[in-house]
C-alpha cells in the first residue's frame, strides 16, 4: 500500500481523495507543513509516499503518470510529488529544510520568508519540488500533453480548470499514450489500432505485462512447432500463430504503458523473448523443411547471424554516440529533413525491415510458399536493410565531429567481448595498431581460410591471426569515428566461422548444433547490451573468461574441427552449445531477478 498525504486547505466537493484511493493510495490529511513532515516520517520506509495539494484539479491519469510510475525514485506533476523508497531520504531532507526555514505555517501556507506574486499559488508539493531541484536531485516530470494538472488560485481558476478536465477524454489519452510514439508501418497501422484495446482488456482483468509476454512466447513456440511438422496445414497455422504472437508482443508493452506496470523482470523478458521467439521459429522452419527432404539449416543459421549482426550494428552505433558531444552531421541533418516529409518517414522505417514488417513477411511466406523461399526472402531483405542502415551510419560517423566519452569507449570494449586469449596474444605480439581496420582484417582472414581450406589445420592458423587482431584492436581506446564497427565485425567473424565449419563437416546434425551454439552466444551478447543500457556494466569478468571470449571460442571451434571426425565434431558443438547456454542463462537469470538490476525499456527503434 502506498500513502498519499494531502496538504493545504481542503476544497468542498473535491474528488482528489477518491482519485488517490482509486490509484491504490491510503490517504491521510496534514493540517500544516510540520504535520506533513511528521506523517511522511510515519510511513514505512519500504512504501511509496506522495504529497498532494488538496486543491489539486486534474485528470486521474495525470496523477497516475506523476505518482505511480515505478521507474523513478522521485516524480512530480503540478501540485503533487512522490518518492519511492530510494528517494525517501532526499524528500525527507528537503521537507525538513523547508519547515526549518519557514516554520511550518498553518494549513501548509507559505513560509514567512516567501512573498508570493499576484496570481501565484503556494503549494507545499511544488515548493518541495523546487527545493529538490535546487539540491540537484533528479525529479521526473511526465509529459502530460493535453492532460490537466493544476492548483487553481481562486474559484474562477478552479472552474476553468474543471472545464478543461471535462473537455479532454482522459481514457482516450491514456489509450493513445499506451502505443509507442515511434514504431514501424505494419505495427502502427495493422496492429496497434486494436492491440491497445486488448491491452486495456488485460488491465481490467488484472493481467500483468509479464503474463502477456509469456503468452506471446508460448504462442511463438507453438507456431515453431507447427512449422516443424512440415505440412501445408502446419505452415499455415504457423504463419497465423506468428502474427498472433506479435499482437501479444505489442500488447505487453502497451499494457505496461497503459497501467504503468514497469518492472526489471518485465524489461528483461521483453528484451530477450523477442529474439528467442524469432530464432526458435527459424529452427522450426528448418525442421519442417527437413521433414520434406529440404535441408535449409545453413539458411536458417545465416538468417540468425545476419539479424544478430544487424542488431549489434544498432547497439554499437547508439552506445558510441549515446553521450557524444557535437553530435551533428550533414547526413543527420538530411535525415531530419526527410523525416519532415510524411511519406518518407514510413518508407525509411519499412526498408529497414523492423520486427513488424519482418514477422509479417515471414508469416505470409511461411503460409504461402516453402521454408527455403521464406529464408531466401528474409536473407535478401535483411541484407538490404543492413546495407542501408550501416552505410548511413558510416556516413554520419565520417561527417560529424563528435567527441566520444570514456563511457562510450568502455561500452564498445564490453560489446567487443574479448577473452583472455586476445589479451595474452596482444601482449606477446604487441604493435601500435587498433580500430575497426584491424578487426576487419582479422575477421576476413579467419573466414576466408575456413571457407577455402575446408576442415584442416589451416582454419586454426586463421583463428590464431584473428585472436591476435582481436587483442590489437583494443590497443587504444575505442573513440574513433568508426570504432563502433568493431563489435559487429567480431560477431560476423565468430558466427560466420561456426557456420562455415559446420557446413563443411557435411553430416546430419552439424548445422543444427552450430545453430544452437550461435544462439547461446548471441544470447550472451544481447544480455551484455541490455546490461549496458541499464548502466549496470558488462557481465562479470569470470563469465567472459569461462566462455572464452569471441576469439577463444573461435579458436576452440577450429581446433575441434581439425582434431575430430565430422560426427565427433557435431557432438562437440552440441556439448559446447549446452555448456555456454547453461553458463550464460544461469548468470543472466541471477542478475535480472536480483534487486539491483536496472529497468530497461526500449522505446527507440523497432528491432
Amino acid at each position: 500500500m502506498s500513502t498519499a498525504i494531502l496538504t493545504g486547505q481542503p476544497v468542498p466537493g473535491s474528488s482528489i481523495e477518491g482519485d488517490l484511493r482509486s490509484l491504490g493510495f491510503d490517504v491521510r490529511v496534514a493540517v500544516d507543513a510540520a504535520d506533513a513532515e511528521r506523517l511522511v516520517a510515519e510511513v514505512p520506509c519500504e512504501q511509496r509516499v506522495a504529497l498532494v495539494d488538496a486543491r489539486f484539479v486534474g485528470h486521474a491519469h495525470a496523477l497516475r503518470l506523476g505518482l505511480t510510475d515505478p521507474r523513478f525514485p522521485l516524480a512530480a506533476v503540478p501540485g503533487a510529488l512522490t518518492a519511492q523508497p530510494e528517494g525517501r531520504a532526499t524528500l525527507t531532507r528537503a521537507l525538513a529544510r523547508e519547515n526549518s526555514a519557514g516554520g511550518g505555517t498553518a494549513d501548509g501556507g507559505a513560509p514567512a520568508r516567501t512573498k508570493l506574486s499576484v496570481g501565484e499559488v503556494d503549494s507545499l508539493p511544488d515548493r518541495i519540488v523546487t527545493a529538490l531541484a535546487d539540491d540537484g536531485a533528479e525529479v521526473y516530470r511526465p509529459d502530460l500533453g493535453s492532460l490537466v494538472a493544476a492548483v487553481p488560485a481562486d474559484p474562477q481558476a478552479r472552474n476553468e480548470a474543471r472545464q478543461a478536465v471535462a473537455d479532454v477524454d482522459d481514457e482516450a489519452v491514456r489509450l493513445k499514450s499506451a502505443v509507442k510514439s515511434r514504431d514501424g508501418f505494419f505495427t502502427t497501422h495493422f496492429i496497434s489500432p486494436y492491440s491497445r484495446y486488448l491491452a486495456r482488456w488485460c488491465a481490467r482483468r488484472g493481467l500483468t505485462p509479464n503474463q502477456v509476454t509469456t503468452a506471446s512466447l508460448i504462442t511463438a513456440l507453438i507456431a515453431a512447432a507447427c512449422a516443424a511438422t512440415g505440412t501445408r496445414g502446419g505452415f499455415i497455422a504457423a504463419g497465423v500463430l506468428l502474427i498472433a504472437s506479435f499482437v501479444l508482443d505489442c500488447t505487453d508493452g502497451q499494457l505496461a504503458r497503459y497501467s504503468l506496470q514497469y518492472s526489471t523482470l518485465g524489461a528483461w523478458l521483453d528484451a530477450t523473448f523477442d529474439r528467442a521467439k524469432e530464432y526458435a521459429y527459424y529452427a522450426g522452419l528448418a525442421l519442417g523443411a527437413a521433414r520434406g527432404g529440404d535441408d535449409v539449416w545453413a539458411l536458417a543459421l545465416g538468417a540468425m547471424i545476419l539479424q544478430t549482426c544487424r542488431h549489434v550494428v544498432d547497439f554499437s552505433f547508439n552506445e558510441a554516440n549515446h553521450d557524444a558531444t557535437a553530435n551533428t552531421s550533414p547526413t543527420a541533418a538530411l535525415s531530419d529533413k526527410l523525416d519532415s516529409v510524411g511519406w518518407t518517414v514510413w518508407v525509411r522505417r519499412m526498408i529497414v525491415l523492423p520486427i513488424g514488417e519482418r514477422w509479417a513477411m515471414i508469416a505470409v511466406l511461411t503460409a504461402a510458399t516453402t521454408p527455403r523461399i521464406t529464408f531466401y526472402a528474409l536473407l535478401i531483405g535483411c541484407a538490404f536493410a543492413a546495407t542501408y542502415t550501416t552505410a548511413g551510419r558510416v556516413l554520419r560517423s565520417l561527417t560529424r565531429k563528435a567527441q566520444r566519452t570514456d563511457r562510450a569507449a568502455q561500452a564498445l570494449v564490453d560489446l567487443a567481448d574479448n577473452g583472455p586469449a586476445a589479451g595474452l596474444l596482444a601482449r606477446v605480439a604487441h604493435a601500435p595498431l587498433g580500430g575497426p581496420l584491424v578487426a576487419a582484417v582479422g575477421g576476413i582472414v579467419v573466414l576466408a581460410v575456413a571457407l577455402f581450406s575446408g576442415v584442416t589445420w589451416a582454419p586454426v592458423a586463421g583463428a590464431f591471426v584473428y585472436a591476435v587482431a582481436a587483442g590489437q584492436t583494443l590497443y587504444r581506446p575505442l573513440k574513433g569515428a568508426l570504432d563502433w564497427l568493431v563489435p559487429p565485425l567480431f560477431r560476423a567473424a565468430e558466427y560466420g566461422t561456426v557456420l562455415i565449419l559446420a557446413a563443411a563437416a557435411d553430416v546430419n546434425g552439424a548445422l543444427p548444433a552450430a545453430f544452437g551454439l550461435v544462439a547461446a552466444v548471441a544470447y550472451h551478447h544481447y544480455d551484455t547490451v541490455y546490461r549496458i543500457r541499464g548502466n549496470a556494466g558488462a557481465p562479470p569478468a569470470w563469465l567472459v573468461r569461462a566462455i572464452g571470449g569471441h576469439e577463444g571460442r573461435t579458436l576452440l571451434v577450429t581446433v575441434l574441427a581439425a582434431l575430430l571426425t565430422a560426427s565427433q565434431f557435431t557432438v562437440a558443438l552440441t556439448v559446447l552449445a549446452v555448456a555456454v547456454a547453461l553458463l550464460v542463462l544461469v548468470e543472466s537469470i541471477r542478475f535480472w531477478v536480483s534487486a539491483g538490476a536496472p529497468a530497461v525499456h526500449d522505446e527507440g527503434e523497432p528491432a
